[in-house]
């Protein structure tokens, strides 16, 4: 059990004891520098997951942690979310009198997330979705006295307890088939009996996959996404929809890589699919509320991801496309909510009538976000959009690329009304903005969107040799 091949969790998990600690002796004046600690652990454990970028392929601690390129990819985007959601976050959270506790909270979430990601076993799988789960309840209702973010935390939480128990009943259900609980073992017992027990391991399939669903913010666990998006704290809403969407794409990916070919998985992932991205486009069609707009907006995102997870078998770039999409995804999505931070969460359409006008900075990153999102070239999201569409064609799945191709076309309408409120509508009061941490934080999404889309071709070469270990 080689300890360095945790450092980076390692990191942000001392980090976060570390805040906890100064959290409960420090005062109030001084609870925002927990979010400077918090940027610490960040940046370190970052920098020596880049050092993992480069070693080989491995499992280690028994088989239970996978080190490959998925795993370390994942964690080097969900830290750089992390990273963004906690520098939004001092501003936002200033007139809290003891707020330190929310930054390891945060801490903790990313954790649970790289744990789903990083699992080469089932049970393993289970501790980081529910560290993940855990962690970020508190964080959705943070503000116990906003009636909205109570509502969304307890909707979280009831399908997360639903949703989670489900996941663990199939994978008790998949121990007693395999007899053991590591993903080599598996894929072994299950392509050496392949028609072994086939509705006992139907089932268990369908319980796991139900359960990450959840986490994924896909049919049928999407439900808990536009509530928390809209009555969470704001950095708490970049953050929930962003980091474990990408930590859970990633595991659900590595799961499904065990099962033995067969035609009946696929067919029910690509379900879950188009109904996501078509509940979740249809739904944002009839929204006023941005933030609300940009849940259903998540939700239909998930959709798109899980064509890679369809075609994972069938199409050698499926998992390379996958996660260029996720990273596509993440920073057009933690700029759009940047600049609702820095906008005091301002949420009503009505509220961005004339934005442009004031706020022309802000404004023009929140196009490029949204704009990115649809897939627009040449912005970084067209890339990511593109290399779904190519790998599910060829992963002979083109029915569902021409539903994923309508679904596109039906999200710029909404996104296309936030855009023409802003340019076009007159000027509706003041607008008011948070302070330096936000101006900053929603300068650096900023430009972080525009280089990705600049070198996103340079970024597609990395993504070629990305395959799992085993």
């Amino acid at each position: 059990m080689p300890i360095g091949d945790l450092l980076p969790e390692t990191i942000l998990l001392v980090g976060a004891v570390l805040i906890v600690l100064f959290a409960s002796f420090a005062p109030h004046q001084r609870q925002a520098w927990a979010a400077g600690l918090a940027l610490v652990a960040l940046a370190l454990a970052a920098g020596f997951g880049l050092l993992q970028w480069r070693q080989p392929p491995a499992v280690t601690f028994s088989g239970v942690w996978a080190l490959d390129t998925p795993a370390v990819a994942t964690k080097l985007l969900v830290l750089l979310s992390g990273a963004i959601a906690v520098a939004l976050s001092p501003d936002w959270m200033r007139s809290d009198r003891r707020h330190g506790e929310y930054y390891a909270l945060c801490l903790f979430t990313l954790l649970g997330v790289i744990m789903m990601a990083s699992a080469n076993d089932s049970m393993e799988l289970v501790v980081g979705i529910l560290l993940s789960s855990t962690a970020s309840y508190p964080l959705v209702a943070y503000h116990r006295r906003f009636t909205p973010a109570l509502e969304a935390g307890m909707k979280y939480f009831l399908i997360g307890a639903l949703t989670n128990s489900l996941l663990v009943v199939g994978v008790v259900l998949l121990f007693g088939l395999v007899g053991d609980t590591d993903y080599a073992r598996t894929a072994a017992v299950l392509s050496a009996s392949p028609d072994a027990a086939p509705l006992a391991l139907s089932v268990a399939v369908a319980c796991i996959v139900l359960g990450l669903t959840f986490k994924l913010a896909a049919f049928p666990g999407h439900a808990w996404m536009p509530d928390v998006a809209q009555g969470a704290p704001a950095p708490v809403a970049a953050l929930l929809t962003v980091a474990p969407k990408i930590g859970a794409a990633v595991a659900l990916a590595r799961f499904v890589s065990l099962l033995p070919e067969s035609q009946l998985w696929p067919i029910i992932v690509a379900l879950i699919a188009v109904v996501t991205m078509t509940l979740g486009n249809l739904a944002a069609l009839r929204q006023t509320d941005v933030r609300r707009l940009l849940g259903w907006s998540s939700v239909s995102q998930s959709g798109y991801a899980l064509m890679a997870v369809v075609v994972l078998d069938s199409a050698p770039r499926a998992l390379p496309a996958l996660l260029a999409f996720l990273a596509a995804y993440l920073v057009a999505n933690l700029a759009a909510f940047a600049v609702v931070t820095h906008l005091r969460g301002r949420t009503a359409l009505a509220d961005y009538h004339g934005l442009g006008r004031t706020q022309p900075i802000a404004t023009a990153i929140l196009i490029l976000a949204l704009l990115s999102l649809v897939g627009i070239p040449p912005l970084v999201g067209f890339f990511g959009k593109f290399l779904l569409f190519e790998v599910t064609i060829a992963g002979g799945y083109a029915w569902l690329a021409v539903i994923a191709a309508v679904n596109t076309v039906l999200s710029l309408f909404y996104y296309l009304r936030v855009i023409m409120a802003t340019m076009f509508k007159p000027l509706e009061g003041e607008v008011h903005v948070l302070g330096a941490w936000s101006w900053l934080a929603l300068l650096a999404s900023g430009v972080l969107l525009v280089v990705a889309s600049l070198g996103a071709e340079a970024g597609l070469g990395l993504m070629g040799a990305i395959r799992f270990a085993g």
